[in-house]
């Protein structure tokens, strides 16, 4: 039986009482870093000239060295920043704390003291106005706009309160901290552009714009594993989460493409379940410094933990499900 007007009236009422308690997203007026914004539009400009010199004038021996580069600087981010200092799931002797800072150091990616300050704010408080990457700000957001403009307040307050009491007390931290603004152009642009021209007679401009495509590859890599990474994918051990699983990542950032376990379990050295898995460099990279005794007191989680919580929280795309 169709309602009559007062049931239209009531109905449409109804609706519009409706439409109002629904939740509003709050827009917030970003301040737009136009300093950084032409820094980073220039280095890509200039990383997109040098992939076509990459191709068309590059000698072998730059295009090998820089490879070479790209790999170091991986497994500084990856088994450095990312598993040693920002989650401390190991401990490393000091050889391999200097080497894995150096190795960071080369990528360009700020000290490791910020580096893991960031994304120990961005775990605990993930996809909240205080994570410095926040996925629900979308996908550009996340990658890299969060760079581009000023933080939120509440982000900062954060950052501020968040325990990074053992960065600030280790020497090698504090080392590339002090020293950062002489490390970071000798390591990242004067030392990869000469080293080309003196040994092998490279020219100017292929030694430094080909390196600027390993510096924004890498950075772009990174920059996945806070955006794609929370926005495509399965979520095999934990569906209430934004972190997925996205395999292909693991390639290219020596491991970390099983995101979804990783903010599952942050404190496993393997970021993965599978710490044997071929692609997970990083994991073999830590577990041979831990055969010669320079990594040691490797964290990971046992089998039935991961059990449970794949039975518990998962999406039913586990390989135990299928």
């Amino acid at each position: 039986m169709a309602p009559n007007l007062k049931d239209k009236d009531f109905l449409q009422a109804d609706k519009k009482i409706q439409e109002r308690l629904k939740p509003k997203a709050v827009k917030r007026e970003y301040t737009i870093l136009y300093h950084v914004v032409l820094l980073l539009a220039y280095l890509h400009i200039a990383a997109l000239y040098g992939v076509y010199l990459l191709f068309t004038s590059a000698k072998w021996a730059t295009v090998v060295f820089n490879t070479l580069i790209f790999v170091t600087g991986s497994y500084g981010i990856s088994a450095g920043v990312h598993r040693l200092w920002s989650h401390r799931a190991y401990k490393a002797k000091m050889p391999l704390q200097i080497m894995l800072m150096l190795m960071h150091t080369m990528t360009g990616q700020t000290t490791v003291i910020n580096w893991a300050r960031d994304h120990r704010v961005h775990h605990k408080y993930c996809d909240t106005d205080a994570d410095p990457y926040s996925s629900v700000k979308g996908l550009f957001f996340s990658h890299i706009g969060w760079l581009l403009v000023k933080r939120h307040p509440e982000c900062l307050q954060k950052g501020k309160e968040i325990d990074i009491s053992d960065l600030l007390q280790n020497p090698v931290l504090r080392f590339q901290k002090k020293f950062y603004a002489i490390l970071n152009p000798l390591m990242v642009f004067i030392l990869p552009t000469l080293i080309p021209m003196c040994f092998w007679n490279e020219s100017l401009s292929n030694a430094f714009h080909v390196h600027l495509v390993i510096i924004m590859l890498g950075a772009n890599v990174t920059f996945c594993l806070n955006s794609i990474a929370h926005a495509y994918g399965n979520k095999p051990y934990d569906k209430n989460i934004s972190a997925t699983k996205i395999v292909p990542l693991s390639f290219m950032s020596s491991g970390e493409g099983y995101h979804n376990f990783h903010h599952a379990f942050p404190f496993d050295y393997r970021s993965s379940e599978f710490g044997n898995d071929y692609i997970n460099f990083s994991t073999h990279f830590i577990d041979f410094f831990a055969r010669i005794g320079w990594a040691y007191d490797l964290k990971y989680t046992t089998p039935d933990m991961i059990a449970k919580r794949v039975s518990r929280t998962g999406d039913g795309t586990h390989h135990r499900g299928e």
